[in-house]
């Protein structure tokens, strides 16, 4: 789905993308326009589905989630990967689920306090997902750069 972005919607999201509380005003102001103007085109970014929801990044050393790690999984039956994406994805701990070309079936992306954590989850609620055959962790020493936040080029 390609939505048609002039650039303004492209300006606002750039925007809205530093800061997820950027005042309507505000955001006005930064682009030289009537406020009511402005707030019609974020409403309308938000009905195309192109603002999909507003965060707060929370520093996960704050909750004690200090050991990130990411785990290819390898399932029996394609059929399924729907069906099988959906159970991962209700896990706790589990931040990402992403199907993926290759040996592999998912790779998904999770946060738990240690290792042992980490262990117990895989344990109590990877390892009872049906159709599992294998998974392999990789536990990240150290993140240089984690952002959620796209590229917005301008035409």
């Amino acid at each position: 789905m390609v939505v048609e972005l002039d650039d303004i919607d492209l300006q606002i999201l750039e925007l809205m993308q530093a800061n997820a509380r950027i005042s309507n005003v505000d955001l006005a102001k930064e682009l030289s326009m009537a406020p009511s103007a402005v707030l019609e085109r974020v409403k309308k970014l938000e009905q195309k589905k192109v603002i999909l929801q507003y965060n707060t990044a929370v520093n996960p050393a704050a909750l004690n989630q200090r050991l990130l790690a990411f785990i290819f999984i390898k399932t029996k039956e394609l059929e399924s990967d729907a069906k099988i994406a959906t159970m991962l994805a209700r896990i706790p701990e589990v931040q990402e689920v992403h199907i993926v070309a290759g040996e592999d079936c998912f790779l998904v992306k999770v946060r738990t306090e240690d290792s042992a954590s980490l262990m117990a989850m895989m344990r109590k609620s990877i390892k009872r997902v049906p159709n599992v055959l294998s998974t392999k962790t990789t536990i990240v020493l150290e993140t240089v750069k984690e952002q959620q936040q796209l590229v917005i080029r301008k035409s």
